[in-house]
């Protein structure tokens, strides 16, 4: 750093270490029961100050650890490592989560700031030469038979990411990697303000002749959207899940559904809002990252640190269930195609506008069971006690709401959560609807993770679950649909994943884990969506209080596999995308339109739509962590089959069954190789016959 730098970078710190606000909440450790977030004394003005601080706390600690005295050991340099930068953890804890879900513009800019700053600092911790020097010491003095495997696995992560991160790079390499590393983090940002923006920007105006086919829900979901931008006499359908989702599956207006599909399959490819040029320039600086590290490709570098381990699998196994799956596909597409010629009386070739619409026909024709009918028995609060409920008969958990604890949104609740002797077990926020500054889709994050304090205290996680499910209307409450069901069951998978943790290192706790595990124990709780047990438990008519019908709960299980080959083909075809991407051997200068069309040549289920592409909106891969690990969907769901088959085999609330899994996978986060963790549970590795039983593809 030349002196004029050094100049600026002293009085920058100087400035905001004098303009930090005394009352600023992050500085300490927060005043609230258990450590919950104090939100109503955060302001957007104090995650800046708080993370500079933060970063200069961070370093003098860093510093202390890579210039002390002491011969390297374990404790003094590897634990301490994991231990620092608490002012950082708590800050950023909050200020992710808030960029995904409640983000204004001024929070936009707050990250827009720090994003490279924070890039730089995170480059500055893992390409520190004498923090490496200790850390590779205590690895080749290490002394596995006076340590558990938990400290095994932490010191073989530190490594490993230390190395991953470019810190055996020397000179200019290093200097380069830096570089690329910040470029990238700059240009994932943009990618997913982009994103948020367009998806934000669009609106289909409808008036009442525009509405046939779609039932009093969407109907007053419309309306109601429309008023709330001043438009009391049209209804307005927007990109978001809900609007969307339930204008494809009702909508009689081909023209429509072809309109809002090209809206939303356009998203991000022209105007202020392109990622078109960001995808190619996010692929090649991976791309140039791994070359750098001495990998041919970004999947080769991030694969070997999956349990997949190369290339090689991962095509392999999206090649087995393709060809397991296509056949079905096309015999379904077939029938379908008869069907909506029939409904039409004339042929209908069906395109990616038309399948929802038809596929929600000819699944009722056949199973006599829809959205609609289902809908009065799914209202939120009492699907959120079955799904709660789920885990108090599994594993003893209770959840409690929390009326006093402060939240982010009016709208947002939080709960206590205990285990069957009353200990707690952590704190969950749930964040059920759409807002113009939450991103689309549903996930579960942390404000804070599972972890065991230097004075032996286990600090129980803070956890969030952030969903954009049907809002309550002026006349009805929410009431959701099967899939947000069963979407709430999968995001609680990943919460339970956290709240269940027992580990002693917070960057091994909870869903800490290998990317293509991470969603086993979320895909697990999905099948408790077809198993009478758990719908009969919670499934009320929301003004008679009448249980769910058993002949509705017949249909729903008879019908469980119907378009299950459809829905492996769409999922095998973004893991193509993703794979298309991320294994390019050099620079990508070309259309990316033809990148994705390439890609889905092996799982085509439709003829290609002129214009329309995923990739510049596939946050995912470019912007959520998922780069090469897409298929990790379809490799965890192989895995979250063959283990629910253990509990039909020994019973779906057998408690020494619930107890196994778990000991050996929910409560160990990465403390162990996945397999090991999963072969414990199993008693030996997984097979697929389950999931292709599952999905009506094998007997």
């Amino acid at each position: 750093m030349n002196t004029r730098s050094l100049l600026i970078y002293l009085l920058t710190i100087t400035f905001f270490t004098f303009n930090m606000n005394a009352d600023n909440v992050f500085l300490h450790e927060f005043k609230t029961t258990h450590g919950a977030i104090p939100f109503d004394h955060i302001t957007v003005a104090d995650f800046e100050p708080a993370i500079r601080q933060g970063i200069i706390e961070h370093d003098k600690e860093i510093q202390a650890i890579a210039n002390q005295a002491a011969s390297p050991t374990f404790e003094n340099t590897v634990v301490a490592l994991e231990r620092s930068g608490k002012t950082l953890t708590r800050v950023l804890g909050v200020f992710y989560p808030m960029l995904s879900a409640n983000a204004d513009d001024s929070l936009l800019a707050v990250s827009n700031r720090m994003m490279p700053i924070l890039s730089e600092h995170n480059n500055s911790v893992t390409l520190n030469e004498k923090l490496f020097e200790r850390i590779k010491y205590v690895k080749t003095h290490f002394d596995a038979t006076t340590h558990d495997r938990e400290d095994q696995m932490l010191l073989h992560e530190t490594y490993e990411s230390f190395l991953r991160s470019g810190a055996s790079l020397q000179g200019a390499d290093r200097e380069k990697y830096r570089s690329l590393s910040k470029h990238l983090t700059e240009l994932t940002l943009q990618f997913e303000q982009n994103t948020l923006k367009a998806n934000n920007a669009y609106e289909m105006w409808l008036t009442k002749d525009d509405l046939a086919g779609l039932p009093e829900s969407a109907i007053e979901a419309a309306k109601a959207a429309a008023k709330e931008k001043g438009r009391d006499d049209s209804y307005l359908i927007t990109l978001h899940a809900p609007s969307y989702s339930a204008f494809m599956k009702y909508s009689s207006r081909r023209d429509l559904r072809e309109k809002l599909y090209r809206a939303y399959n356009t998203q991000c490819t022209d105007g202020e809002y392109s990622n078109m040029e960001i995808i190619k320039d996010i692929a090649n600086t991976r791309l140039a990252i791994a070359n750098l590290l001495g990998y041919k490709s970004y999947a080769d570098y991030h694969l070997e640190h999956m349990m997949a381990q190369n290339t090689k699998t991962v095509y392999a196994m999206l090649n087995q269930l393709k060809d397991a799956y296509a056949p079905v596909e096309r015999k379904d597409m077939q029938e379908l195609e008869q069907y909506a010629s029939g409904v039409e009386g004339h042929k209908v070739k069906i395109m990616p506008w038309d399948y929802s619409y038809y596929s929600n026909k000819e699944k009722d024709a056949k199973y006599s069971i829809n959205d609609e009918l289902l809908r009065p028995y799914f209202e939120l609060n009492n699907v959120t006690q079955g799904v709660f409920g789920l885990a108090t008969k599994l594993y003893g958990l209770h959840f409690n709401e929390n009326y006093d604890a402060q939240v982010f949104n009016p709208k947002v609740k939080a709960w206590n959560v205990t285990d069957s002797e009353g200990n707690f077990m952590g704190m969950l926020y749930t964040d059920f609807f759409p807002r113009a500054s939450k991103q689309s889709g549903a996930w579960m994050t942390n404000f804070r993770e599972q972890y065991v304090d230097e004075n032996g205290n286990d600090v129980r996680p803070i956890v969030t679950l952030t969903m954009n499910f049907t809002r309550p209307t002026e006349t009805k409450p929410s009431l959701l649909t099967f899939y947000e069901v069963e979407t709430f069951t999968h995001e609680f998978g990943h919460a339970l994943h956290s709240l269940l943790s027992r580990c002693k290192y917070a960057s091994l706790s909870g869903t800490n884990v290998y990317r293509d595990f991470v969603e086993m124990p979320s895909q697990f709780n999905e099948n408790y969506m077809r198993e009478r047990e758990f719908l009969d438990s919670f499934a009320r008519h929301y003004i008679t209080g009448e249980k769910i019908p058993q002949d509705y709960i017949d249909r729903i299980v008879a019908s469980s596999q119907y378009g299950a080959a459809y829905a492996c083909m769409r999922q095998l075809g973004f893991g193509f995308i993703d794979m298309a991407w991320h294994t390019i051997a050099k620079p990508y200068t070309g259309d990316p339109y033809k990148m994705e069309y390439n890609a889905l040549k092996p799982v085509q289920v439709f003829e290609p739509v002129a214009g329309c592409i995923m990739s510049p909106q596939f946050g995912h891969i470019f912007s959520g962590g998922y780069a090469a690990g897409y298929y990790g969907y379809k490799w965890a769901e192989v895995l979250d089959a063959d283990a629910f088959s253990k509990f039909k085999e020994d019973g779906i609330f057998n408690p020494s069954t619930a107890q196994s899994f778990c000991n050996n996978i929910l409560s160990r986060g990465g403390t162990e190789l996945p397999m090991v963790l999963y072969k414990r549970f199993r008693g030996r590795e997984p097979k697929i016959e389950a999931m292709l039983r599952r999905d009506g593809i094998a007997k």
